[in-house]
Order: C-alpha cells, then structure tokens, then sequence
C-alpha cells in the first residue's frame, strides 16, 4: 500500500509544474479574456462595463465576417490535406527499414523550426522574382505567379506553407499505426484480403481514434497558426485577403487598443473552433472504437 501511495504522490509531484503552468498561463489569463469581453477597456483606464454591446458591435463589422471567412476557407483547405498527407506518411514509415529514422526525422524537422523563421523561408520561396519556387516554373516553362501579392493567391500560398508542419500529427498516427497487431493483417491476408481491403476494414477502423485527434488538433492548431505567417508574410493583405481571426484580434487589440472588443473576438474564435470540433466529432461518428471490429 505504502508503494502505491508513494508512486501516485510521485506522479502528481511530476505533474504540479504543468498544472500549475496551465493554471497561471491559460485557466487565468482565460477567464480574465473572459471577463474583458463584457467591458470598454482600453489599457489606461479603468474596465467600463458594456454587456453584449461588444459582440454586437463584432458581428456588425464588415472585417470580422472577412476574417471568419478567410479562417474558414484556411481550415477547409488545410486540416484535410494535411490529415491525408500526414496519414499517408504514416502509413508508409511506419515499418521498421533501413534508414527509416531519418526519414521519420524529416518529416519532423519542419515542425520545430521556430514560426518567424518559417514564415520568413516561405516568405523567400514564395518571392514572385527570385524565390525558388518560381525559377522552378519558369524552368518548366509555367508562368511566374505573385502569390503574395495577389488576392486570389495569397491565401492559398500560407495555406501551402503550413501543409509541411505535419510532424506532431505524425507521430501521432505513428503510434496508433504501431499499436495495431500484426496478427490482424496475417488473418485478413490468409482470407484473401487484398492491400485496399487490409486498409478499410483494419487500419482505417482501428487507427481512428488517433486520426480523430490529429483531425481535432489541426483545427485548434490552424486556427490559431496564421497569425504568424499573416503577419510576416502580408500584413493581412492584399485587400484583406489574409486577414484571419487572430491576427484581427492582435490588431484591433493592439494596434487600436479596443482590449474589450479583442477579449469579445477571442470569445468568438473559442467558441467557433470548439463548435468544428463539435461537429467534426459527430460527422466521424465518435472516437472510432467498436467491439465489432
């Protein structure tokens, strides 16, 4: 008994700092944003309170229905493509092979590279005179595009650049690919059972769970990860085109300090990404487990 409570007061010694930071750094700040968002505040004087006047005000704003819809269309191109290729990866690095550890590795690689720094590579491949990605299309004999400087290309372009930070997503499914027995596919084979067959009533079943929570990360994380990139890259242009959510909370935070209406936009955005990952949950049909499997 003595063992047992020294293991688990152990554990909950290892886990003090990380809650404690999830308290100080998130739970707080959050309910503070919370509060904020029912208030005129402005940094220099005191919090005057404004009830809902704050999310009216939003959803009368040309610019936030521009932002939801830019973030909207960012999440439809991004989260599935980076789902399937991040699936794909997975399932073909997964065995054990020669040299398997550096490719596992590049994959990764790209996910560690501080934001700034990417946005700031992306922003040099993607330079419409000299960037590499259009030598490579005048080497083809494709035409040069301004993808940054025009507005129907721009979005698109930093929804290219976040389709290589995948690695997190990949080790995810690394380990659920991993954790499926071999013996299934040994049974399924014997029956005949051909790679497609093997993929939609073996892997696909039992790896759910896990592509389920990549799927819920991507739109947390995408959600979130365009500030930088919109930032760096274009400021939110041209003409609004990469204007997302987080950036036009930092702007109207920051820039105008209008702190009340930020808090009220941070609100919105919560509540939108828990509303995907809500729906999302219900489309896939739950966690994927099933005793008939």
């Amino acid at each position: 008994m003595k063992y047992h409570t020294r293991y688990n007061l152990s554990l909950y010694v290892l886990l003090a700092p990380f809650l404690s930071g999830i308290v100080i750094l998130v739970l707080i700040p959050a309910a503070l944003s919370l509060a904020l968002a029912f208030t005129s505040y402005d940094g220099l004087s005191a919090p005057g309170w404004r009830g809902l006047q704050n999310f009216r005000q939003i959803i009368d704003d040309d610019l936030f229905r521009r932002a939801v819809a830019n973030s909207l269309v960012f999440l439809a191109l991004t989260v599935p493509l980076r789902t399937v290729v991040t699936l794909g990866l997975a399932l073909l690095l997964h065995r054990s092979r020669r040299g398997i550890g550096l490719y596992r590795a590049a994959v990764y690689i790209p996910t560690v590279i501080p934001g700034v720094a990417y946005a700031l590579i992306w922003l040099w491949i993607l330079n419409p005179i000299y960037g590499p990605l259009n030598l490579l299309l005048n080497a083809t004999g494709l035409p040069a595009i301004t993808w940054l400087v025009n507005p129907h290309t721009a979005l698109p372009a930093i929804a290219l650049t976040a389709l290589f930070q995948l690695g997190e997503g990949f080790v995810v499914l690394l380990a659920g690919l991993q954790h499926i027995p071999d013996e299934y596919y040994d049974s399924a084979a014997l029956d005949g059972a051909g790679q497609l067959a093997l993929f939609r009533h073996i892997t696909l079943p039992l790896v759910m769970p896990w592509l389920l929570l990549v799927i819920m990360r991507d739109l947390i994380a995408s959600a979130q990860n365009t500030f930088t990139p919109a930032l760096i890259m274009t400021g939110g242009g041209p003409y609004y085109a990469t204007l997302f959510l987080p950036l036009f909370i930092y702007q109207t935070a920051f820039d105008r300090f209008r702190f009340g209406e930020g808090a009220a936009l941070t609100t919105f955005l919560f509540l939108g990404v828990a509303a995907l990952i809500a729906v999302t949950y219900r489309l896939l049909g739950g966690w994927g487990y099933d005793d008939s499997v």
